[in-house]
């Protein structure tokens, strides 16, 4: 399965070892899936992870290390053409793009409400706990 893992979801992964994020980025070795980004969308990932002291737990290293193995796990994808503006949040559109682009068959966030209407693309919102249950055999 082909998705698009919103930045909530590596932020929450970095914030917790508990949750849902964790466990679906723990599931990236089995290759049940795979994320999708571009290059744009990567750059977010970078600005949001790298702000000071949001992980006191974490060096910047840690997090430079954890991005290289997100991007290392992810399949690049190339923009050939901006929905923007399609969604209220421009920060949204990134990621929307990635996942049309990209051919994903869903955008995985806690942001549900944010990506409505993105299935009138072919690509709906799922809340980190249906794509477990997606990716349970």
């Amino acid at each position: 399965m082909r998705v698009v893992l919103d930045t909530c979801i590596l932020f929450s992964a970095l914030r917790s070892s508990q949750g849902a994020s964790h466990q679906i980025l723990a599931a990236l070795p089995r290759n049940r899936f795979k994320p999708i980004v571009s290059i744009p969308f990567f750059f977010e990932y970078e600005e949001v992870l790298l702000r000071p002291e949001q992980f006191p737990h974490l060096t910047a290293t840690d997090i430079n290390d954890f991005l290289d193995y997100i991007a290392l796990s992810s399949e690049h994808c190339r923009i050939n053409f901006l929905w923007r503006p399609f969604l209220p949040d421009p920060g949204d559109d990134l990621v929307l793009e990635a996942a049309f682009a990209g051919e994903a068959q869903a955008v995985v966030t806690y942001n549900l409400r944010d990506f409505k209407g993105s299935e009138k693309l072919g690509i709906p919102a799922i809340s980190p706990t249906a794509f477990l249950k997606l990716l349970q055999p």
